[in-house]
């Protein structure tokens, strides 16, 4: 190589374009950790220009990051480069983020600087969520199926016997028995088929995904309580969508029915659509997927149920038999989809994504 390419690439105007033509974010920061440098990609994560945060300490333009800070702190003091995965991190608005952060020494002469590398783990983490959730469905799926296969045999059975006994008997008073036997093997059937789900082929068209929140909407403020609101929020620019209307419908149904039951006699539940451009979805990356949003201010998910909500028979509901939100991820999974809870403190938010 020239010494003439050395000089240019080793020029400060240099180095500092290929810096800020990075995609992780790069924040230099002096020894009394005021900040020198943003790179653009920094600007976005942390959500302030270089303008407004140069020269300003970075407590003032990130506060309430005290793990960060101590980290810095740690690194100027005894020199020996640092990297934490999954850090909190509050951008200058106060929204949180998860970042992977590495924090370095540059020493010169006459300074000692930061140089600190901040990438977003959120997408990482998105991944990771969206894979355990597809192996846990397909566990739970694998569960219903064994469980209705080992139930429903003996209900034959027992249904079968009850039919004969019936005919043997003369008294109208001892057939009533027989009957609630029957009626009870019937209901139990009932519901181990509602644990796996329909089986027949999807029946796809084009659908407005609108008209099917819109007829939830409705069925929900007709069984939820006075005091409950239920409030619409849709984006006009979401296409149609080709799904089996039917089954989408049972599914939100099931997550809007669960929403409301965790308000109990009042409160609010938002159904809001969104659509999200360029994004991941079951190892796929989609140029637009629509996410409708089941947002409710009830009392959050309790922390025991959070990481196995989707199995069946596992509820947070007291009464609650742990099947809707099991049925509902089984049917949006069918259309190459997949239920997140996003939120599982107040508000609560359960988001359904579907491919368009």
């Amino acid at each position: 190589m020239s010494s003439g390419s050395v000089d240019r690439f080793a020029s400060p105007a240099a180095l500092s374009s290929v810096v800020d033509a990075l995609a992780t974010a790069i924040v230099v920061l002096d020894k009394q950790l005021s900040i020198v440098h943003l790179n653009p990609a920094a600007e976005a994560l942390l959500g302030i220009s270089r303008a407004r945060a140069t020269a300003k300490n970075t407590s003032q333009v990130l506060p309430g990051n005290d793990d960060y800070e101590s980290e810095l702190q740690q690194v100027l003091a005894d020199g020996i480069p640092s990297v934490r995965r999954e850090l909190p991190l509050y951008a200058a608005s106060g929204e949180a983020r998860i970042v992977d952060c590495r924090v370095s020494v540059m020493d010169s002469e006459s300074n000692r600087e930061l140089l600190v590398e901040l990438l977003d783990a959120e997408p990482r983490l998105a991944i990771n969520r969206e894979i355990a959730l597809v192996a846990q469905q397909s566990v739970s799926r694998n569960i219903s199926r064994q469980l209705a296969h080992e139930i429903k045999n003996p209900l034959g059975g027992l249904r079968g016997a009850a039919q004969l006994l019936e005919r043997q008997l003369d008294s109208p008073e001892l057939k009533q028995y027989t009957q609630v036997i029957i009626d009870e093997a019937d209901r139990l059937s009932n519901l181990v088929d509602s644990m796996i789900g329909p089986h027949e082929p999807l029946n796809k068209k084009p659908v407005n995904i609108h008209k099917l929140t819109h007829r939830v909407h409705e069925l929900l403020k007709s069984e939820a309580s006075p005091g409950i609101t239920i409030v619409e929020d849709y984006d006009p620019s979401l296409p149609e969508l080709q799904l089996d209307s039917d089954l989408i419908a049972q599914a939100l149904l099931n997550i809007g029915r669960n929403a409301v039951q965790m308000l109990g006699v009042s409160g609010t539940v938002q159904v809001r659509t969104r659509a999200e451009t360029n994004y991941m979805l079951r190892g796929r990356t989609r140029p637009v997927v629509a996410r409708i949003d089941f947002e409710d201010d009830g009392p959050g998910v309790a922390e025991e149920v959070r990481d196995t909500l989707f199995y069946p028979l596992i509820t947070a509901r007291p009464g609650g038999t742990g099947l809707g939100l099991a049925m509902a991820q089984e049917l949006i999974n069918r259309h190459d989809g997949l239920i997140q809870l996003r939120n599982a403190g107040s508000p609560t938010i359960f988001s359904v994504y579907l491919p368009a």
